[in-house]
């Protein structure tokens, strides 16, 4: 059974059952969706908690198992709490998981809480990983993406009785917000808690929300990629600054951009073959946000054009090992974004012609 983490506290409010997962890679929102399961299994009697973090190939799984069969004489019920931050439990971790699951299904005097990061999709298929999906109740966190903060900063500043002004001005001071802690979710929760003890409820003007949250924005050279997708020209340049003065790898930036070309002519390639899009898309790993921005872009691409580019990627890479070729920028941050821009530009959605 899969919930979206919006129904986690109504189904809570209904009783808590013996097996959850909770997975995805927001630390906030997991952390808030345990949370929310752990005061639950408190209300409900499990006085007893017990913590194991699987780390490394010899982790003991024999001590998970172990402690569901030993609740003490002061606790009617218990919460046995299982981390796998890797998301791969092992040969031992699936026969163990799978036993978990099968005892969760049959005895309610503990409740067992599995939290993932977010796993590849062959792990999706895995015999542990169905175990869990069918026996208990899997909570799937997703990333908030970059279009859906502005939302999801409103939403947070409404459960704390605070709102920005409404029209133009208050979408304006919302992306102000949104630019300030992209990626880093964590920070966007705090500087939004900051906001509460600063001002009373009511409403937030632009000026209070520049004095009163930092520049905290955290970028990600792949998120860097699916911007460029989705043609956002005008957050390139600030997210590749971003990168740069965060210390991440030119060489980093250079790979998430040169994968999703070379994913992009192998994909063509299948498509001018007569592979339906789906399974092109899946044969390259292709899924969430970048499926969809490649279903709409590929079809405006020429197969030419996408080698072009990719002979470009070539160049930047070599600028970015230090060559000096002609007709590019030296720099290799200047080099990534002229390559960006390049491909941003003919991926931007086309605007309807004005009547």
């Amino acid at each position: 059974m899969q919930i979206a983490p919006a129904q986690l506290s109504n189904h809570l409010s209904q009783g808590v059952r013996s097996l959850y997962t909770v997975w995805g890679d927001e630390q906030l929102l997991v952390q808030e969706a345990a949370d929310a399961i752990r005061q639950s299994a408190r209300a409900a009697g499990c006085t007893e908690r017990t913590v194991h973090t699987v780390q490394g190939a010899r982790f003991d799984w024999s001590s998970v198992l172990a402690s569901g069969n030993a609740l003490s004489l002061f606790a009617d019920r218990q919460l046995i709490e299982v981390r796998i931050p890797s998301g791969k439990p092992g040969k031992e971790g699936s026969g163990a998981i799978q036993t978990l699951a099968e005892a969760a299904a049959q005895d309610d005097s503990t409740v067992t809480l599995v939290i993932l990061p977010r796993v590849d999709f062959a792990s999706t298929k895995a015999a542990w990983f169905n175990a869990l999906s069918q026996s208990g109740v899997m909570v799937k966190i997703d990333s908030v993406e970059r279009g859906n903060l502005p939302q999801w900063i409103a939403q947070r500043l409404a459960a704390q009785g605070q709102h920005v002004r409404e029209g133009e001005e208050g979408q304006h001071t919302l992306q102000f917000f949104a630019d300030r802690v992209e990626g880093n979710l964590l920070a966007a929760h705090q500087e939004i808690q900051k906001l509460a003890l600063l001002h009373p409820p009511g409403e937030l003007s632009l000026a209070q929300i520049e004095a009163a949250v930092l520049n905290v924005a955290r970028y990600d050279p792949f998120n860097l990629a699916q911007t460029v997708l989705a043609g956002r020209l005008d957050r390139v340049p600030r997210m590749l600054a971003g990168l740069r003065a965060e210390g991440t790898a030119a060489v980093l930036v250079h790979y998430a951009l040169a994968e999703d070309l070379r994913a992009m002519v192998r994909i063509k390639q299948a498509l001018d073959e007569g592979t339906p899009m789906p399974v092109a898309l899946r044969s390259q790993r292709v899924w969430g946000p970048r499926e969809k921005l490649m279903e709409r872009v590929l079809p405006k691409l020429s197969l030419r054009q996408l080698h072009v580019w990719l002979r470009h990627a070539h160049t930047v890479d070599g600028i970015v090992k230090g060559l000096r070729p002609e007709g590019w920028p030296h720099d290799p941050w200047q080099a990534l974004l002229r390559l960006a821009v390049m491909v941003g530009r003919a991926c931007a959605p086309t605007r309807p012609h004005a009547h």
